[in-house]
């Protein structure tokens, strides 16, 4: 059985992982890939520090460029994250037309043309499954397993620490500073949680996504992008009263040559598959013209799950290179998709708005609403004494985004109203109702 070298750039917690998972169960992926993935060299500044695993000191260095550059090497992981020296490191590798693997979900996202560019100028192959969903294998899916299907939607959620933080919120009742403190303290949020609770890193995920649903790349300041930092107990709340979960989702929406990409919190019927999925749990919709809905579900992050993709990666970049097999396609393999106008979409929206509890105040929302013809579906008011502010539910059919962002504008002028209306999408996961009108009831 052929040797194929494998030189590992990063051996942090995922690379600690992959080591480990290597020496276990090495025999097995040689026997299924029919080539063995044999670990040669390991690069990473901190050469000290107990991984927990077992390692022969004699292939560490802090030299990562001299892993590159090994002409014994011809698969390289980079598990080092960030878009600077990794981005450098990737390039070198790529213009020696080397096979590389990496989890680098940011880099794609931020200098994917760059490196899909480099990829196919040097004839080499590129692997990424473990940049979306940890352990879920949703980038071979969208590369191979629906490869007949014009991709029309992808939906899910992506990032586990605010799926844990809202898994949390709704469980508990606690608020989201509360969570959040709690989510670091456990490990499963940063110390400096923007990435994940801003909306950013499941925005780089969704680029990737988009990018092969879409056949092109897509640029990441296309992206409509809300995180859940602002989320209140009360509306999770409201919305499991209502039938919902609030999740954080990303969405690509394919049609008619243009993508549209956005993150938001959405409220999703407990009904749904997505609904139920809890903790740092990931969960993935596809759907495909042929195929129809797909679900991949799994653990979007850690150690061993991410090692796990990283793995499958290994193995197929070491049986192609084996079979003389080189420079196949990347699923993105057009220009820059043109973006969807995100205002000309519609969507059914849950708003709460803070009302004086007086008559004929309500009417005056509704009017407003009717003005940018908005439908209400429904409407709960909450008892509170006379003449406070009370938080008013509306749910309305599906109006135009645009229409909804700027009647908020307007109510929110209203001196009856005594806070900023909340509003959020409620995906139904049905095909948007066409113009957004229909019978006003409130």
């Amino acid at each position: 059985m052929q040797d194929i070298g494998v030189g590992l750039l990063g051996f942090g917690t995922v690379g600690a992982g992959v080591v480990d998972a290597l020496a276990r169960n090495g025999e097995l992926l040689a026997s299924r890939a029919g080539v063995r993935p044999v670990l040669r060299r390991i690069a990473d500044l901190d050469l000290d520090t107990d991984r927990g695993v077992a390692v022969d000191r004699s292939i560490l260095t802090r030299d990562a460029q001299a892993v590159v550059d090994d002409p014994a090497i011809p698969v390289i992981v980079e598990l080092i994250g960030g878009t600077g020296a990794a981005r450098a490191l990737i390039l070198r590798a790529l213009e020696r037309g080397k096979s590389v693997v990496t989890a680098n979900k940011a880099l794609l996202a931020e200098h994917g043309r760059e490196i899909f560019d480099a990829t196919r100028a040097g004839g080499a192959d590129l692997y990424f499954e473990a940049s979306v969903g940890g352990g879920i294998p949703i980038i071979r899916a969208l590369r191979q397993g629906l490869v007949a299907n014009r991709i029309r939607r992808v939906c899910g959620i992506v990032n586990g620490t605010c799926n844990y933080i809202l898994t949390r919120m709704e469980e508990e009742g606690l608020p989201f500073d509360t969570v959040l403190a709690e989510a670091q303290r456990n490990g499963f949020a940063e110390a400096d949680p923007g990435l994940d609770i801003d909306g950013r890193d499941t925005a780089h995920k969704a680029v990737i996504l988009a990018g092969l649903a879409a056949g092109t790349a897509v640029p990441i300041e296309s992206v409509r992008v809300e995180g859940i930092r602002g989320v209140a107990a009360i509306d999770i709340a409201f919305a499991a009263e209502l039938g919902y979960r609030l999740k954080l989702l990303a969405v690509i929406d394919h049609d008619e040559g243009t993508v549209g990409v956005r993150v938001n919190p959405a409220l999703v019927p407990h009904g749904h598959p997505i609904a139920s999925v809890g903790g740092v749990f990931n969960a993935i919709l596809v759907s495909g013209d042929i195929v129809g809905d797909t679900l991949y579900y799994g653990r979007g992050a850690g150690r061993y799950p991410t090692a796990s993709a990283v793995l499958g990666d290994v193995a197929e970049a070491a049986r192609r290179l084996a079979a003389g097999d080189r420079g196949g396609p990347l699923g993105f393999e057009g220009g820059a998709a043109a973006a969807a106008d995100p205002g000309a979409a519609t969507a059914r929206y849950y708003l709460r708005l803070s009302l004086r509890d007086r008559p004929g105040i309500l009417a005056k929302v509704a009017h407003v609403l009717g003005a940018h013809e908005i439908s209400i579906a429904s409407v709960l008011q909450k008892e509170a004494a006379a003449g406070a502010f009370v938080p008013v539910l509306v749910l309305t059919h599906h109006a135009q985004v645009s229409r909804v962002e700027a009647a908020r504008r307007v109510i929110d002028e209203l001196t009856c109203v005594g806070a900023p209306t909340v509003a959020y999408r409620i995906e139904d996961f049905a095909a948007p109702a066409a113009g957004g009108k229909g019978e006003q009831r409130a």
